[in-house]
């Protein structure tokens, strides 16, 4: 695991050098978005179609995703109950309670969860990342998260017309990703009983190879050090996401009936540091953004040290 992780920090550290450096007078925050872009309408879409195509469901592909729905309306409940109670006695803003939950609920169980995942169990378990996230938090995310963050970001509509209007824009932005068409093209594929020509399955596992390099790499292109205040919430909002968030999956894995690969990984998933993505809520819901920035390097940085520790746990 340490090995793994080395690895995978001197990778974010070329993503980091990269930023300063501006080799070629590329801007960081372009070529984030470039990569970004490509891996999700291209490189992860066909990972997707790889792993369903020769996956067969079964009924790990409904309690992994139970688990990680559970998990994250937990979490999410639990930091809206710390915080308000820590808003009695410290002047929290709506907007900095609102960034704290949604990075107390949310991982980064794509971009870091996949890669971690396939080093430790093996591309067989990349299915369960896939559980995990596209089939629930991604969904999550844009149905309850986003709603979540209007309100504290004091965008949230009073009329059901256009709660509706917004509801709907948030589903139709969950179906039109192209990682879920990936995810409904393998299924069909795989429930038809199609096999792939050797040159077609090659190609869909060439380009999903690229999906952890380039996730990694992207990860160190994002990372800055803003200066942020309540320090403090922010250290019990990361404490809920990197040491609460993996024992609540583990035990409500246990719980529903899972065992072996498929628990540890949704307890690994559960461990995954505050995803990269809220910063993007963040700015379009009116959140802290500064705090949602610090919440992803400080949490990335301390998964470095809770997660060897989960693994070994887990063992």
């Amino acid at each position: 695991m340490y090995s793994t992780l080395l690895s995978f920090t001197l990778i974010v550290l070329a993503g980091v050098a990269f930023r300063r450096l501006k080799p070629g007078g590329v801007d960081a925050d372009t070529a984030r978005n470039s990569i970004n872009a490509t891996v999700l309408n291209v490189f992860l879409p066909a990972l997707c179609v790889k792993i369903f195509a020769e996956t067969k469901l079964d009924i790990e592909a409904l309690l992994v995703p139970i688990t990680a729905a559970l998990t994250i309306f937990a979490l999410m409940a639990l930091a809206h109950f710390v915080f308000k109670i820590i808003g009695k006695f410290k002047n929290l803003s709506m907007p900095e309670v609102g960034a704290l939950i949604i990075c107390a609920a949310f991982g980064n169980t794509t971009y870091l969860g996949l890669p971690v995942i396939t080093e430790l169990y093996g591309q067989s378990a990349q299915k369960y990342v896939l559980y995990y996230d596209l089939m629930t938090a991604t969904p999550i995310l844009w149905l309850i998260g986003t709603q979540v963050a209007a309100r504290y970001g004091g965008l949230s509509v009073k009329n059901s017309a256009s709660k509706k209007q917004m509801l709907y824009s948030s589903l139709k932005s969950v179906l039109m990703l192209p990682p879920i068409h990936g995810v409904i093209l393998g299924g069909i594929i795989q429930s038809a009983g199609i096999t792939l020509p050797e040159p077609v399955f090659k190609a869909f596992s060439l380009l999903g190879s690229l999906v952890v390099p380039l996730m990694i790499f992207s990860l160190g292109l994002a990372i800055t050090v803003p200066k942020v205040s309540h320090v403090y919430c922010a250290a019990i909002s990361g404490g809920i996401k990197v040491i609460i968030s993996p024992l609540l999956a583990y035990f409500v894995a246990k719980k529903l009936g899972l065992v072996g690969v498929a628990l540890n990984a949704c307890a690994i998933e559960g461990a995954m540091p505050t995803m990269v993505l809220s910063l993007l809520i963040a700015a379009r819901f009116n959140l802290d953004v500064t705090l949602s920035a610090f919440m992803i390097v400080s949490t990335t940085a301390c998964s470095l040290f809770t997660l060897p520790v989960i693994e070994r746990l887990l063992n």
